[in-house]
Order: structure tokens, then C-alpha cells, then sequence
């Protein structure tokens, strides 16, 4: 049994990551379904060839260290890369494009989810699952694509934000409803133990960054490195005891973070990190997914995408109108926002071992891998096209566009 040898383990998926990754670069595409296959393939429900089981890892249980930290480090880095200041000097344009994409992108989600047949807790998870845009396949499109300088890239991180702060409170009160129950008075406690935290460490984020700064200034890089991480996963950890996902309170970590001297130096020491635990979080994510279940929800996958994939479009476009772009930057956006990925992910974790139901624990976990996985293909080759939407656009009529 090969888990017998944890470091053959290691060497084996570690290798299969890196070989999964090299091909989806090789073919344009985002490492993160790639990850996820490696670990569907080598995990407890991988395929026999020959008779023989390709299954490496047989239990997710001797990475799930890894996974968790990485759950954390992405969403910091999400957090970091939030600028309270730059929010609020641009308030206007970030929430008038972000209520334009709200209205539209979360309620598709919603109605499809109801007219699977889910319950609304159900269907308001699908809703935050179709909803948020995939940080890090965006960003990386961005510098790929060189799009990084042009004014639709603050337009498109903007409209990011919005929903990441959404998603993020949204989550944060339908964890705390499962993690709660159903006794009023101890949803009640929990409730307000997650407003604490969240207060607390929101307003850590904005007026705290002196003492961060101050409490955080480390020479040693090494140190420096144990500290960060060291409190972020304390924070985190405390965040979940109080009922609240570590994964948001990662994320308003990693804006506390985001407001210090500190955070260029956090990027170059802690990116290494956070890109091998979160290729180790993606491939856990695989090891959990059994490809019959997903196969067998293949149906509502793409009756999702085709509603939600427009949908995402339309109101891309709309919002990066009504921030001023020109209808060539509109239409980038609009393909831009398409891929979902780590947030999406993250709930589903969530929902596999939070879950209350056999909808919450398996069909819309299985459904979220699927949906990941065809909307990141699908918003990468988007990207690369966008003067396709451009050209539809463009012959709409001049009220349409504007």
C-alpha cells in the first residue's frame, strides 16, 4: 500500500500535480482543474486499468494539514490584496458595477437552484456557489494576457471585491444557520459570536494597521514568515470556534495585512506557500469527489453554466459599462468574470462535512466541482476570445450598449 510510505506518497502526487499543471499551461488553460483531476485519478474512486487501481492516497485524512492551510492562505491572500482605502475613495463606481453584477449573477444562481428542486438554505448555497468570481484564475489571466495595465483590470478586481465581501458575509450567517441548528437561542449565541468576530476583526483591518505594522516588524524573514502564518492560522482557528468559517476570517486577516508596510514583503515570502498548499487544497478536493456522483448531477452542471455563463456576461458587460469603460474593455470584463473557482470550492469543503441534508453533503458538492470545472475552462477561453462578445456587442443598438 503506497500510504504506507508517506514520502512516496508525497513524491508521487506532488509530481502528478506538477505533470497536470504543465499540460493545462501547455493547453491555455488554468492549473486549478487540473489539480482537481490529479486527485480525482489518484484518489479512493480513481479507475482501474488493466485490473490494476491507479489509487495512490487512499484516505484524505495524511493531507488535510496542507489542504486546510491552504484553504487559509488563499483567502488571506484574497484579503491582501483588498485595499480598504482604494473602496472607499472609489466607492461609487465599485458599487455601482457591483450592484449591477450583484442583481443579476446571485439570483440566477438562486433560481436555479430552486428549480432543481432544492430547498432555499440549498438553493441560496448555489446561489453563493454560481455567484463568485474565481480570484485566482482571474488574476492570473490578467498578468497572462497582459491585461494586467489596461483600465478594465481595476474594473474587473473591483467587481471581484464586491462579490468577495458579499460572498464572505453571506456565508459567514449560512455557516453559522448549519453550524448553529436549529435551537433558536443557540443559533442566537452563534450568530452573535460570528458578528464579534467579524466586527472585530473588520475593524482590526481599517483602524489597526499601526499596530499590525508594529507587532509584525520582524527582521528575520524566517520569523517573519512563522509569525504571519503562525497568526493567521491562530485567528482563523479561534474564527472557527466562534462559528465562523476560517476561511472569512482568513480573508479579513489578510486585509488587516493589506494595510501595512508588511504586505509586499508578506507576497514574496508567503506566495510560495499559499500556491503549493492551495494546489494541495484543489487536489483534496479531487480525492473527495467520486466522478459518478458528479456524472450523475452532469445535467444541472451545464443547465447552470448555460444560464449563469450568460448571465455572467450580460451583467460583466453591463457593470463595466456603467464604470465608464468603452465597449472593447466592457466586453473583456464580461468574459472575465466567468471562471469560478477557490471560493466555490471552499464552500463545497464546507458543505461536505457541515452539511444537513444529502443535498448539502453530496449533490452540491459534486455539483460545484463540475461547475468549477466546465466555468474555468469555459471563462479562460473567453478571455482569450472577448472580441467575440465584442463584435455581438457592438451591433447591438447604442442603448443596448451603453
Amino acid at each position: 500500500m503506497v500510504e504506507a510510505n508517506l514520502v512516496l506518497t508525497a513524491g508521487i502526487f506532488l509530481t502528478a500535480l506538477a505533470l497536470g499543471g504543465l499540460l493545462a499551461l501547455r493547453l491555455g488553460q488554468s492549473v486549478i482543474p487540473a489539480y482537481i483531476l490529479v486527485g480525482v485519478l489518484l484518489g479512493p474512486y480513481a479507475p482501474s486499468v488493466g485490473g490494476v487501481s491507479l489509487t495512490v492516497v487512499e484516505s484524505t485524512e495524511i493531507v488535510r494539514l496542507l489542504a486546510d492551510l491552504g484553504v487559509v492562505l488563499l483567502l488571506f491572500f484574497v484579503g491582501l490584496e483588498l485595499s480598504l482605502a482604494s473602496l472607499i475613495r472609489k466607492r461609487s463606481q465599485f458599487l455601482r458595477a457591483g450592484a449591477v453584477d450583484v442583481a443579476v449573477s446571485f439570483p440566477l444562481g438562486i433560481v436555479v437552484g430552486l428549480a432543481a428542486g432544492f430547498s432555499l438554505v440549498e438553493s441560496l448555497f448555489v446561489g453563493l456557489i454560481t455567484f463568485n468570481s474565481s480570484t485566482v484564475i482571474i488574476a492570473k489571466s490578467l498578468i497572462d494576457l497582459e491585461w494586467i495595465a489596461d483600465p478594465e483590470s481595476e474594473a474587473i478586481l473591483g467587481v471581484i471585491v464586491v462579490e468577495d465581501v458579499l460572498t464572505a458575509a453571506a456565508f459567514a450567517v449560512l455557516s453559522a444557520v448549519l453550524l448553529g441548528g436549529a435551537d433558536v437561542a443557540s443559533l442566537g449565541r452563534t450568530l452573535g459570536q460570528a458578528a464579534v468576530v467579524l466586527v472585530a476583526l473588520t475593524l482590526l483591518a481599517y483602524y489597526g494597521s499601526e499596530w499590525v505594522d508594529r507587532a509584525f516588524d520582524v527582521r528575520s524573514g524566517e520569523l517573519f514568515l512563522l509569525a504571519v502564518l503562525g497568526a493567521t492560522a491562530l485567528v482563523s482557528g479561534f474564527g472557527l470556534a466562534a462559528g465562523v468559517s476560517d476561511a472569512i476570517v482568513a480573508f479579513l486577516a489578510g486585509a488587516a495585512f493589506g494595510q501595512t508596510s508588511h504586505a509586499a514583503r508578506i507576497q514574496d515570502l508567503l506566495a510560495p506557500s499559499r500556491d503549493l498548499f492551495a494546489a494541495v487544497f484543489f487536489f483534496v478536493v479531487g480525492l473527495g469527489t467520486d466522478p459518478r456522483v458528479v456524472v450523475s448531477v452532469a445535467g444541472l452542471v451545464v443547465a447552470a453554466a448555460a444560464v449563469t455563463v450568460v448571465g455572467q456576461i450580460v451583467s460583466g458587460y453591463v457593470a463595466g459599462r456603467s464604470w465608464g469603460l468603452s465597449v472593447e474593455g466592457a466586453s473583456k470584463m464580461g468574459a472575465a468574470l466567468v471562471p469560478r473557482g477557490e471560493f466555490s470550492l471552499v464552500i463545497a469543503a464546507f458543505l461536505l462535512t457541515a452539511g444537513t441534508t444529502p443535498a448539502l453533503r453530496e449533490t452540491i458538492p459534486a455539483f460545484t466541482v463540475g461547475y468549477v470545472l466546465l466555468t474555468s475552462i469555459l471563462g479562460t477561453m473567453l478571455m482569450r476570445n472577448a472580441g467575440l462578445i465584442q463584435r455581438v456587442a457592438e451591433r447591438l443598438p447604442t442603448t443596448a450598449q451603453s
